[in-house]
């Protein structure tokens, strides 16, 4: 009877401890559901006198960026956010995805282990470390090519519109500033991505005669799909957030211009530029700004998990 009551008590403890656990779980979630709802009201509660103000001037549809009289059109700032984005993550995720594999297939222990500590050491530079490097070396050392391309494909019909008058500090460099900014982030993820493919299903590659990139095409990208979208949407994220190192280098001008080589403003620059200076509904406007940022993380989120999860359901179905 004794050994009986004592392995009642045990399972009513697990019960217990189980159930327990489940709440904080559920009570950690909602949490952050809460804080998520508490930022984005509190947020949009304080802009909406810019948002309604503005009259035939949209703020979401309007490039015109008048303080003065009252004009808040947030396009210009949201086009510029997008190419800086853009930008980035085209040049930074074939090289993050490369250094990847190169870790995981190629490298040699202790060579992957130094390249590693270099990611690591990398990532943990401080922003304005790499907004100051890139106005004061990176920007005047692109200006030459700036202009070589601006020469050789100015005068090209649609090409051309791309590579207008050069300039120094512009949309290309700072993309090119935050992309080697978010290279360390998306390498890291794809390389612990990589490491989770199976051997099996790698030797079982070789044994059919595939050849190292066949092996790499067949195997192991499609079973790290879904973590490599994940590491790419991290990046991005990174990307649209940059604010120091992007207000240093990218110009600071309003405009909407299809010239990767022209000065330009994002959403997180604008906001670190011209807060101090601000007041009344030109405070509210810039708050307003950063809940166009944060609706458009959210929603570049649920894009990626939608993704995965149809890529995952393929795999399921091929299966």
């Amino acid at each position: 009877m004794t050994t009986q009551a004592s392995s009642l008590t045990q399972k009513d403890r697990g019960r217990v401890t189980d159930r327990a656990f489940w709440l904080i779980c559920i009570g950690a979630g909602i949490i952050v559901l809460v804080i998520l709802a508490a930022i984005l009201v509190s947020t949009l509660n304080q802009s909406w006198p810019a948002i309604s103000n503005t009259g035939e001037n949209g703020f979401f549809t309007s490039k015109v960026w008048d303080p003065n009289e009252g004009k808040f059109g947030t396009l210009a700032f949201m086009f510029g956010t997008v190419m800086v984005s853009l930008i980035a993550i085209l040049f930074a995720v074939p090289i993050s995805i490369g250094i990847a594999l190169f870790l995981t297939e190629l490298a040699h222990r202790r060579i992957k282990g130094t390249v590693v500590t270099l990611i690591d050491l990398l990532a943990s530079v401080p922003s304005v470390v790499f907004g100051l490097w890139g106005i004061y070396f990176f920007a005047p050392t692109l200006k030459p090519v700036y202009d070589w391309l601006h020469n050789a494909l100015g005068d090209i019909p649609v090409i051309g519109a791309l590579f207008g008058s050069a300039n120094a500090n512009s949309f290309m460099t700072a993309g090119l500033v935050v992309a080697i900014m978010i290279i360390p982030i998306i390498t890291s993820i794809t390389r612990e991505v990589f490491d989770t493919v199976p051997d099996s299903d790698k030797q079982a590659a070789w044994a059919l005669g595939a050849t190292r990139w066949e092996m790499i095409r067949g195997a192991v990208f499609p079973h790290s799909f879904g973590g490599i979208v994940g590491a790419v949407i991290l990046g991005l994220g990174r990307a649209m957030g940059e604010t120091v190192a992007v207000a240093l280098v990218i110009g600071a001008s309003i405009q909407i211009t299809p010239n990767l080589l022209a000065p330009g403003y994002t959403i997180p620059a604008g906001i670190i530029n011209l807060f101090g200076e601000s007041s009344g509904d030109f405070t509210a406007a810039l708050i307003g700004m950063g809940v166009i940022l944060f609706l458009v993380t959210v929603v570049v989120n649920l894009l990626a998990q939608v993704i995965v999860r149809r890529a995952e359901l393929r795999m399921r179905g091929a299966a």
